[in-house]
C-alpha cells in the first residue's frame, strides 16, 4: 500500500506486466507501418513513461512530437480543455499515431481529435497504453491498446494523483472498496434526516444536507454564502454550480469519511449528472441512491403532527404539505429513472418503526460492500 496526499492504493499492475504490454503494441503497430515513417504524437504528461518505453521497443524509422492538454474540470459540465502545446506543424501527408496513456469515458479523447481535424494527414491512428472499454463512450475507435483494465483509478507509470505517482515504475490502484457514496430521496416527512444520522454512524459517512450546507454557508458570510445570498435576494434560482462548490467543499473537509449521504441533492436530472461529473473528478461515484417510501396520507399526518412544535407554517397546512408532495413527485421522476438507467436506483418501505426501517436501508448499503 502507498498514501498519496489523502488516498490510499494498493498494487494493480507489475512492471513486467506493463513493459510486456508496451512491447506487445510495439510489435502490433510496427506489423502496420514499419514501411514508411509514422509520426507518434505522446500527451502530455501521463503518456511521458509510456512514449520513452514505446519508442525503445519500436525499431523502426518513425518520428515523435508531443502534445499537452490542460482539463479544468467543469462542475455542471465535461469539462472545458485548453491547450498548452499545440499540434505539430506539417502534418500533410503523414500517418499520425496518437499514444496515450489512458482511455476511459473519451471526453479528453474528444478534444485531442479536434485538434487534428483540420490537418490533412494520411492516417490517423489512436494506441492507448491503458483502454477502460466498460466506461468508453466508444465515438471514436481505439485502434491499438495494450491492457484493458475496470473502472478503476490508478497512478503510477506517468499517472498522477493531483501531481504525485508519477514516477513510480509500477501501477497502483485507489484503495477504495469500503468507499459508499448514497443519494437518499423521500417526501417530507419520510425521515430522510432521522436515517441519515443512523447509516453515518453506522458507516462512517459523512451526511451533507444541502439544506444545512447553505444556512451555514450563508450565516458565515462564506464567499459561496455571499454569492448564493445575492441570487436569493433578487429572487432567482441558486445556480448549479455554486451547489456543487458548496458541496466540494462539504467533501474536501471530510478525507478520512468511508463515504457520503447526499440529502437535498439532486433534485434534478441536470442536476444528478452534474454530481456525477463532480464525483467523477475526485475519483468517486454514486454507489446507489434510496427512496424511502410512504403513503402520502401516512405523512400529512405525521407532518401536521410535526408542525405542532416545528412552528413551520407548511407543516400546518394540508393543501401546502401536498402541493409539496406533487413538486416532489414530478421532480423526482425523471431522476428516479435517471438512476434506474445506472441500475443504482432503490426504492425502501419507509414505514414501521425507526430499527425496522433502519435494517431495510442497510440490507440495501451491504449488498454494495
Amino acid at each position: 500500500m502507498i498514501k498519496l496526499h489523502d488516498k490510499v492504493f494498493k498494487p494493480y499492475l507489475k512492471e513486467e506486466q506493463i513493459l510486456a504490454a508496451v512491447a506487445k503494441m510495439a510489435k502490433e503497430i510496427a506489423k502496420d507501418y514499419k514501411d514508411e515513417t509514422p509520426l507518434f504524437v505522446g500527451v502530455l504528461n501521463g503518456a511521458l513513461m509510456f512514449v520513452a518505453d514505446f519508442l525503445k521497443a519500436y525499431q523502426h524509422p518513425c518520428e515523435v512530437s508531443f502534445v499537452r492538454l490542460s482539463s479544468y474540470q467543469g462542475l455542471t459540465s465535461t469539462g472545458i480543455v485548453e491547450t498548452l502545446l499545440d499540434v505539430p506543424e506539417d502534418l500533410d501527408g503523414k500517418s499520425v499515431i496518437i499514444l496515450e496513456d489512458v482511455v476511459d469515458t473519451g471526453r479528453t479523447l474528444k478534444q485531442l481529435v479536434h485538434l487534428f481535424s483540420n490537418a490533412k494527414v494520411k492516417e490517423f491512428k489512436i494506441a492507448t497504453l491503458f483502454y477502460k472499454s466498460e466506461v468508453y463512450n466508444g465515438e471514436y475507435p481505439i485502434d491499438y491498446f495494450g491492457i484493458d483494465i475496470p473502472d478503476n483509478f490508478i497512478v503510477g507509470y506517468g499517472l498522477d494523483y493531483n501531481e504525485l505517482g508519477r514516477n513510480l515504475r509500477e501501477v497502483y490502484q485507489l484503495n477504495q472498496s469500503d468507499m459508499i457514496n448514497l443519494v437518499l430521496f423521500g417526501k417530507p416527512g419520510a425521515g430522510k434526516g432521522t436515517q441519515a444520522g443512523f447509516l453515518k454512524e453506522k458507516y462512517n459517512l459523512k451526511h451533507i444536507s444541502t439544506g444545512d450546507v447553505f444556512r451555514y454557508n450563508i450565516k458565515n458570510g462564506t464567499e459561496l454564502g455571499v454569492l448564493a445570498k445575492s441570487y436569493i435576494d433578487k429572487g432567482d434560482l441558486v445556480p448549479d454550480e455554486v451547489t456543487i462548490d458548496m458541496l466540494k467543499d462539504e467533501v474536501e473537509k471530510n478525507p478520512d469519511a468511508a463515504g457520503f449521504i447526499f440529502d437535498g441533492f439532486p433534485r434534478t436530472a441536470a442536476q444528478a449528472e452534474a454530481l456525477d461529473n463532480f464525483l467523477e473528478s475526485k475519483d468517486m461515484k454514486v454507489n446507489a441512491t434510496i427512496a424511502l417510501e410512504a403513503e402520502d396520507d401516512i405523512l400529512v399526518a405525521r407532518l401536521l403532527e410535526r408542525g405542532k412544535s416545528s412552528g413551520r407554517s407548511d407543516d400546518q397546512d394540508e393543501d401546502k404539505i401536498r402541493n409539496r408532495f406533487d413538486e416532489y413527485n414530478q421532480k423526482t421522476a425523471p431522476l428516479k429513472a435517471y438512476y434506474e438507467k445506472q441500475g443504482k436506483f432503490h426504492s425502501v418501505n419507509g414505514i414501521g418503526d425507526i430499527d425496522e426501517i433502519t435494517e431495510r436501508l442497510s440490507n440495501v448499503i451491504d449488498s454494495l460492500m
